[in-house]
This record gives C-alpha cells, sequence and structure tokens, in this order.
C-alpha cells in the first residue's frame, strides 16, 4: 500500500512540557496519537510507551500473524482486528510496568486512538481508547468516528445539555478509559471501507477542543493536496484559538 501521510504536535501557548506523542508507521499500515495523562512528566512517558509498543508489536507480528497471540481478543474477530487489539493491550501493560517500576510514573496513563489500513482493498480499522479522536474527510464533510470515553460524554448519554452547560461542565477533562488505569483496557473497535480521496485525521483534544469541527474540515479541504502543511495549518489553528493544551494531529490517505 502507498500512503499520503503527515504528522505534527506542538506544546501549545500554556504548557512547559509536551505530553502527546505520535505515530507513523506506514509500512504496517498503522497511524497512532496518544495524549498522556498525569503529572508533569510522566503523561510525556505514559504517550510515548504507548506509541512505541504498538509500534514494537506490529513490527514483530507481521501482517500474516494469526489470532493466537497473548491478549488476543476472545471475541470472534479476524486476525487484523485481534492484531490491533492486542497491540494496544501490549501498550496498556507495558504502561502499566512503567509506572510500578518508578515511584515518579505513579499514576500515569494515556489516551491512544489508532488507524490501521489493514492491507484488505480499502478496509480501515480504528481503534480508541480515552477521548483522542478520528475523524473522516470525505467529499468535502468531517465525519467524527469515534466517541469520547469522558465523563461529559457519560453524563450527555443520559440527558440533554445546552451548549451552555456543556461550556461550564466543570470536570469536561476527566477521563474515565486510558491505557494505564487498569490491568486490562478495553478499546473500541471501528471498521470502515474508505472511497477514494478519503482522509482520516486522527488528533488530541488539545486540537478537536479549541477548533470547530467545521474550521477542521475547511482547513483540510484547502489543503489536502499537502497532507504536511494541512497538518500545520491544523496545529495553528489551536494556537491561534488560545493553545491552552498540547496539541497533535496525524493525516493519513491510502493512495
Amino acid at each position: 500500500m502507498r500512503f499520503a501521510f503527515a504528522g505534527q504536535t506542538h506544546v501549545g501557548l500554556k504548557r512547559t512540557v509536551n505530553q502527546d506523542a505520535f505515530l507513523l508507521l506506514p509500512e504496517e499500515g498503522l497511524f497512532c496519537v496518544a495524549d498522556g495523562l498525569g503529572g508533569h512528566a510522566s503523561g510525556e512517558v505514559a504517550a510515548r510507551v504507548a506509541v512505541e509498543e504498538m509500534a514494537e508489536f506490529f513490527r514483530l507480528t507481521g501482517r500474516d500473524a494469526d489470532a493466537t497471540w497473548p491478549f488476543a481478543e476472545e471475541r470472534t474477530l479476524g486476525p487484523a482486528e485481534n492484531r490491533f487489539l492486542a497491540s494496544i493491550r501490549v501498550a496498556n501493560l507495558r504502561v502499566r510496568e512503567r509506572a510500578a517500576a518508578d515511584d515518579r510514573l505513579r499514576g500515569m496513563g494515556t489516551t491512544v486512538v489508532g488507524a490501521f489500513f489493514t492491507g484488505a482493498g480499502r478496509e480501515l480499522l480504528v481503534a480508541h481508547v480515552g477521548d483522542s479522536r478520528a475523524y473522516l474527510f470525505r467529499k468535502g464533510t468531517l465525519t467524527r468516528l469515534t466517541e469520547d470515553h469522558s465523563l461529559l460524554n457519560d453524563v450527555l448519554r443520559l440527558k440533554a445539555l445546552t451548549p451552555e452547560e456543556v461550556a461550564a461542565f466543570p470536570h469536561k477533562n476527566v477521563i474515565v478509559r486510558a491505557l494505564g488505569m487498569r490491568d486490562t483496557v478495553e478499546a473500541d473497535l471501528r471498521r470502515l471501507e474508505l472511497q477514494e480521496g478519503d482522509v482520516i485525521l486522527l488528533c488530541c483534544d488539545g486540537l478537536s477542543g479549541m477548533v470547530a469541527e467545521a474550521q477542521m474540515a475547511e482547513t483540510i479541504r484547502a489543503g489536502r493536496t499537502d497532507l504536511r502543511r494541512t497538518a500545520q495549518a491544523l496545529v495553528d489553528a489551536a494556537n491561534a484559538a488560545g493553545g491552552l493544551d498540547n496539541v497533535t494531529c496525524v493525516l493519513a490517505q491510502q493512495l
């Protein structure tokens, strides 16, 4: 498979440490964004461990691996789905191990969102834990593919809130699921068939929380022929809106 792809990250305008990480692994069709949680430095470590361990797992297993590895999903899923989910479980275990081995890293965790182009035609798998998001840009329209694992989203499932109530919600940044929280982790998985020209956007909440989806769509629409420039434009837009958090995005397109 051939890809156009780009990744960009920035510390933002208010933080001193960038706790985000991203992964570009086109030879395996894997792209990820991780947003670290906890402590001045430990979130940075958790995010880096997550993407490095997922990359290593993919390099070791290869595209022809079956569904019999440790951490494979017990449900009836195909090899590609099991490979993807197993990589996230391994990453969760490694984050837990690092935190247990160093008191300075206790309590660290990270979100992760990944896109895996399986090699089966234009099949795409998207998996995530936390509130980092995946979007599909198709024919000028941006569609969110993930649902945040956040306290705010849990409340929204129970009752409708006005935009003003959402803006004033006191615990918007509370994550209810992340790598490193527990010994095991459940990632949400979605499968879709891509069409020619589709672009996948992966991002942390430093982008989605600062830039409206309509503006993100317009930015991709304007620069989709140059994904590197588009990724930079998305980061610049988040900083122009205040840059309250680290901001990271990955764009990928199967050619």
